[in-house]
């Protein structure tokens, strides 16, 4: 028997995000069934070769890069994720599709909606795989309510209820990153929001129109780095001080082509909120809840023979829901869950694709789905402008 031609991978970003992505490649071939190629760990790519250098011995790749531009030149290399700041995602793309190289982008797709059109449209015309790192649709406990919807166990529904509330911006003397610049709609709004947004279409089915959003700023300006920022951490900062260019904090209401209804709020600026993305899925026959402060579980709620019995029920993650089993080691009820689990199923997803593997995970979502979460949030930011009228959002395509 031949042994299979190894796919070889790289990641273009050390950082927090880019080392999610680091792992998950070097946990691939440990969950799900057989039908993977062997993963040759290649490189890590950053500017910021100390960081680099330590992510790629952190996570057994080959070697560190000290720039994009070498992963693009190197004909060894199959598969990419792209993990660094929005504005530079469309020319890395456009490099690696060029180069024939397989594309896992994170979100949001780009920094700009031209840009995200114009990647939308590489995508058509690519002979490559091109995917969005949209993370959460592997989580089994948001993946199992959506099973809950599709298969109607919820009723007609009356009411979505989305929320990402994070703290990483609450502190005045952090950093001016490149996370605090851009225009309206590329804060709180691109960084966080788009995770809720694609949830909600995962979830409920495409918004057709937005109303009601407002934008502000909590931190209006913030000190100058010295030196490189790396996540969402502390850096060293001078005594200058630069503008806040987005927006910390967003809300609006958004009606589905459903009929169904939504409301919508995302922070920065949450105090005492790690990473709280949550949502509640109202129905007439049920309801669903999901928060990522508690990833190994959802609420769910429906019509009981008995009503003196009804009530939330805590549904514990285990081999009954989508991904767990097959995808952790200790397959029972009870052993938890992580974000970086997710992190491991999307890259086999990723990976799944472009192997072309007989029974894949459900695949990624694509640059197009992106995009389009992109002109949902160019549509809040419209409403926004205009005191919160409803500003239609492009039809799904």
């Amino acid at each position: 028997m031949t042994t299979p031609k190894p796919l070889s991978v790289a990641v273009i970003g050390a950082g927090m995000a880019g080392r999610s992505h680091a792992a998950g490649y070097r946990n691939v071939n440990t969950v799900f069934g057989a039908g993977l190629p062997p993963v040759r760990l290649a490189a890590i790519a950053d500017a910021n070769v100390a960081l680099g250098e330590d992510a790629a011995r952190r996570y057994g790749f080959e070697k560190a890069l000290p720039n994009w531009e070498a992963v693009a030149e190197d004909p060894t290399i199959d598969a990419v994720s792209i993990v660094v700041g929005n504005a530079l995602h469309r020319p890395i793309a456009e490099a690696l599709v060029a180069a024939g190289k397989h594309v896992l982008c994170e979100k949001p797709l780009a920094g700009s909606l031209e840009d995200a059109r114009a990647m939308a449209a590489l995508e058509r015309s690519a002979e490559v795989v091109t995917a969005v790192g949209y993370t959460f649709r592997r989580a089994p406990g948001i993946a199992a309510i959506r099973d809950h919807v599709l298969r109607g166990e919820l009723g007609d529904l009356s009411l979505f209820s989305g929320r990402y509330w994070c703290d990483y911006a609450t502190d005045p003397n952090g950093p001016l990153s490149w996370r605090f610049k851009g225009g309206a709609g590329s804060g709180a709004l691109g960084d966080i929001g788009s995770h809720i947004i694609d949830a909600a279409e995962y979830i409920a089915g495409p918004i057709a129109s937005v109303s009601g959003a407002v934008l502000s700023t909590q931190i209006t300006k913030r000190a100058l780095p010295l030196g490189a920022v790396v996540g969402h951490n502390a850096a060293p900062v001078s005594d200058e001080f630069g503008e806040v260019e987005n927006e910390d904090t967003a809300s609006f209401t958004a009606r589905f082509e459903s009929g169904l209804v939504g409301t919508f709020s995302v922070t920065r600026t949450g105090f005492g909120l790690p990473n709280g993305l949550a949502f509640d899925v109202l129905g007439v026959g049920g309801r669903a809840a999901f928060d990522q402060h508690r990833p190994a579980e959802y609420l769910f709620d429906d019509a009981q023979p008995d009503a003196r019995t009804r009530g939330a029920r805590q549904i514990i993650a285990g081999p009954q829901l989508p991904y767990f089993g097959g995808g952790v080691p200790m397959e029972a009820p009870g052993v938890g869950a992580s974000n970086s689990d997710n992190f491991t199923y999307q890259a086999r997803a990723f990976l799944d694709q472009v192997a072309g593997v007989a029974e894949p995970l459900p695949a990624c979502a694509t640059f197009a789905d992106a995009l389009r979460t992109m002109e949902i949030i160019q549509a809040v930011v419209d409403s926004s402008r205009s005191g919160g009228t409803s500003v239609a959002v492009p039809p799904a395509a």
